[in-house]
């Protein structure tokens, strides 16, 4: 478990090279995480200055010394629930925006590593109705999910602290079936049911370079550095969770 949690984590470092020796590549790869970031972040400063009014109205029950403490404590899982919704969000637009500069990163590392055998070819026409609704159905999926991370949330002492580090690592979950897709879909590979169930075979791995990834893209800023690197590492990951080789170092 460690080692895999070590190896996946690693990706980062690894995806972080290949896209340095490519200048023109990660500059282009870093316009579309630009303009999610500074959409995110928009959203994110209007949440902030309501969370208070949305906690308020929430907890309209309690009284006293215990509706402060109650306003404090749904204030804290309301942003929880929005980092984990948002940084999903973020990575869906950025890699809609960017596809054609991510696309090209990843078929960079497939290369490096001996190309795609026995490839899947998809039109236009069919590639994208189905990209766009399988990112709504992830999308969808983190917003249902936000609701049991916030009432976890709501369990005495503990419920902040695990609630945020169950929304890590769903949140790096989901991420990670985004970034691995487009190396899926060579293979033909191309249903969310049968990403999951790659992603099944090695979750430690997933974890190990997926919960990174969300805390980084959770960091405006941060994240418009990390995408690139992401998107080369999340080539790697489909890669070894398919049996096929990584590109060798240097």
């Amino acid at each position: 478990m460690i080692g895999d949690l070590t190896w996946g984590a690693g990706l980062l470092g690894k995806g972080l090279a290949l896209v340095l020796r490519r200048p023109r590549l990660f500059g282009l790869g870093l316009v579309s995480p630009l303009i999610s970031s500074v959409l995110m972040g928009i959203l994110f400063v209007v949440l902030l200055f309501n969370v208070g009014s949305l906690a308020a109205a929430l907890t309209g029950w309690a009284s006293g010394g215990l509706a402060e403490a109650m306003q404090i404590l749904f204030s804290v899982l309301i942003v929880i629930a929005a980092v984990v919704i948002m940084a999903i969000t973020f990575s869906s637009i950025t890699l809609g925006l960017g596809a054609p500069v991510y696309d090209k990163i990843s078929e960079a590392v497939e290369a490096e590593a001996g190309g795609v055998t026995d490839r899947h070819e998809e039109g236009l026409a069919k590639s994208v109705p189905r990209a766009v609704g399988q990112s709504v159905v992830l999308i969808a999926l983190s917003v249902v999910a936000a609701l049991p991370l916030f009432l976890l949330g709501l369990i005495p002492l503990v419920g902040s602290v695990v609630g945020a580090v169950i929304g890590a690592a769903f949140g790096g979950w989901m991420i990670t079936i985004e970034l691995i897709s487009g190396a899926c879909d060579r293979r033909g590979r191309t249903s969310l049911r049968e990403k999951f169930a790659l992603m099944r075979t090695s979750p430690f791995r997933v974890l190990g370079f997926g919960v990174p990834v969300f805390l980084l893209v959770s960091i405006p800023l941060v994240a418009i550095a990390a995408f690139p690197a992401a998107t080369a590492g999340g080539t790697m990951l489909a890669r070894r969770l398919v049996g096929e080789s990584e590109p060798p170092r240097g």
